[in-house]
């Protein structure tokens, strides 16, 4: 049993035990892990824009969410 100083024994002997007992069962908080990008694959979202930008891209008929797509990826500089 360890003491305090002075040869005391500490003054609440059960805190003093709950407290050792708590730091030496308790595991670090980890973050999950992070899935990895896969190639092609699609997740579904929704997403508010306004009007006239989705008009822009539905111009031209079928293939507007590719489009608006390409262009998010060149906006992030992925493509």
């Amino acid at each position: 049993m360890s003491r305090s100083p002075g040869g005391r024994r500490p003054s609440d002997p059960l805190k003093a035990a709950e407290a050792a007992f708590k730091k030496a069962t308790t595991k670090p908080i980890e973050d999950p892990p992070k899935a990895a990008a896969v190639p092609g694959v699609k997740e579904t979202v929704t997403l508010r824009i306004d009007q006239d930008v989705l008009e822009f891209f539905q111009e031209e008929g079928p293939g507007w969410q590719e489009r608006i797509n390409a262009a998010l990826r060149k906006a992030a500089g992925k493509g």
